[in-house]
């Protein structure tokens, strides 16, 4: 009987432990684990955050980045760290694309984490090389179907969402194109602007540049619906795809136990940053959209991209490991 009284008095001071850790979070810096190396759009995110985190809760924001194994290094380290609001994870789509991506994980994604919020979104953008003769998603579609296995696309890579958007594209239209992958996406860009690829489907930041020089034709967006910054260009689902949309975020996760408090606070805090007027303009520069949702609507969003890449790695067979 004092066996049993004891252990659930243990079990109540750490309650109550946490519940005061909770209260007065943050009393220390705070750092932000980049599962990526520095220069690419989630580290960017990261960055452009961390100061104006850093003001409103009062103790330092640091990003510290832990590149590996397309982020699962980094994501590792935040699911084994206490749940604390200590150690938290910004992340990109490929997240939960590598919840399928590989055969097995350290973690599991819907299970070892606790969504907080989605700091920005961007979606991808179809560019083709100016020589093709299409100018529109349907007459790209219509073109594919006349040379089948005679066009290709260009990607940074087996399972970057550069090769999945195009993949759920193919899946979506039953066109027949042919995947070159490239190690990144620079050299896929490079390839599609000297016509060595024929089109790519590549994250939209740092594009236009590209496009207002007339080394590449865009032909939709694949938002779900336009970008206010680009009212002409529509998206793939209006032009003859419905219900396509793909595209990168930008996220924000902590361990699966952190108390509900600290979540709360951590994003109630970044939805407020990305509402800063010159986040909101930097993040607009970056091709992307600020958002900061609430957990429940990230984490639902999470389940959806978790559910429908696993769809794509199935059809397209690509495996890493």
């Amino acid at each position: 009987m004092m066996r049993a009284t004891s252990s659930v008095a243990c079990v109540l001071l750490i309650a109550l432990g946490m519940s005061a850790g909770a209260q007065t979070y943050p009393n220390r810096p705070v750092r932000l684990i980049v599962p990526y190396a520095p220069g690419g759009g989630v580290d960017v995110m990261a960055r452009l955050i961390a100061p104006r985190l850093s003001e409103r809760l009062g103790q330092q924001a640091i990003v510290d980045n832990r590149p590996g194994a397309t982020g699962n290094i980094g994501a590792d380290i935040v699911a084994r760290s206490a749940p604390d609001g200590y150690t938290v994870l910004v992340a990109g789509a490929s997240i939960a694309i590598n919840a399928s991506l590989y055969k097995k994980l350290p973690y599991d994604l819907l299970r070892d984490f606790a969504a907080v919020t989605c700091i920005a979104q961007s979606p991808n953008i179809v560019l083709v090389h100016p020589s093709l003769p299409a100018k529109s998603i349907q007459e790209l579609i219509a073109l594919a179907r006349t040379r089948p296995g005679q066009l290709n696309y260009a990607s940074g890579g087996n399972g970057s969402t550069l090769h999945l958007t195009a993949e759920l594209f193919k899946s979506m239209t039953g066109v027949d194109i042919v995947h070159v992958p490239y190690n990144s996406t620079g050299p896929a860009i490079i390839a599609v602007m000297s016509g060595e690829a024929a089109m790519a489907m590549p994250p939209l930041a740092g594009m236009l540049g590209h496009v207002e020089s007339g080394r590449l034709r865009a032909l939709a967006v694949t938002s779900a619906t336009r970008l206010k910054t680009l009212p002409r260009l529509p998206t793939v689902a209006e032009s003859g795809v419905p219900g396509f949309e793909s595209g990168q975020w930008y996220g924000v996760f902590v361990p699966a136990t952190t108390p509900a408090p600290i979540v709360t606070t951590l994003q109630s805090e970044i939805a407020r940053v990305m509402r800063l007027p010159d986040v909101s303009e930097q993040t607009a520069q970056q091709g992307s959209f600020p958002v900061g949702d609430t957990p429940q609507h990230f984490a639902s969003h999470v389940r959806q991209e978790v559910s429908k890449w696993a769809k794509v790695v199935k059809a397209s067979g690509a495996r890493l490991d």
